[in-house]
């Protein structure tokens, strides 16, 4: 199937998204405001948000695609890797460090998350919005692993290449266009 003369490759997100256009727009909407609209957090650390969430998933689709587009925004390549395996012993910014811990937390243990979690990152110098965003761009990564995955969407050879750099260049606005 093709949009606007863009092919899906079979088995892909986009395949997913053309065939449910009406549940897609919204949802892709919601991605370009949380991960290109105004906040505190640049562009390449909510894509780092994506991916690491998506990596403590085990969302190999995710992962790969949003690691890629972090890459593309400055994301030192292998910071991701480090970042799964133990944030607190990564050379990462330690105003950063609090927001991954409680990425962490909200992914893999959702109800324990205290007020002390959310009180760490504004310690850390970050403003209110930056816990509502963080917040949501782990929601809406958790869910998006779950779809991905419960529908068995994969990425064939240089799709996430070539995904990245789409996410880069036209951001997920672009991807509405597609419809």
């Amino acid at each position: 199937m093709a949009i606007n003369g863009t092919p899906a490759a079979p088995g892909s997100l986009l395949a997913v998204f053309q065939e449910h256009p009406d549940a897609a727009r919204p949802l892709i909407a919601y991605h370009e405001v949380l991960l290109r609209g105004p906040s505190s957090l640049s562009v390449a650390e909510r894509e780092l948000l994506a991916a690491f969430v998506s990596g403590l998933n085990a969302c190999a689709y995710c992962h790969g695609v949003h690691a890629a587009t972090a890459e593309a925004f400055g994301i030192e390549p292998g910071l991701l890797a480090a970042l799964i395996d133990d944030p607190d012993e990564v050379a990462v910014n330690e105003r950063l460090r609090p927001i991954f811990r409680f990425v962490r937390k909200l992914t893999l243990s959702p109800s324990r998350i205290v007020e002390a979690d959310r009180a760490a990152i504004h310690a850390a110098g970050w403003p209110q919005d930056v816990v509502h965003d963080v917040a949501s761009i782990c929601g809406l990564f958790n869910l998006m692993n779950r779809i991905v995955d419960g529908l068995g969407v994969a990425a064939g050879e240089g799709y996430t290449t070539a995904s990245a750099a789409r996410l880069h260049d036209v951001g997920y606005a672009g991807l509405l266009e597609l419809f």
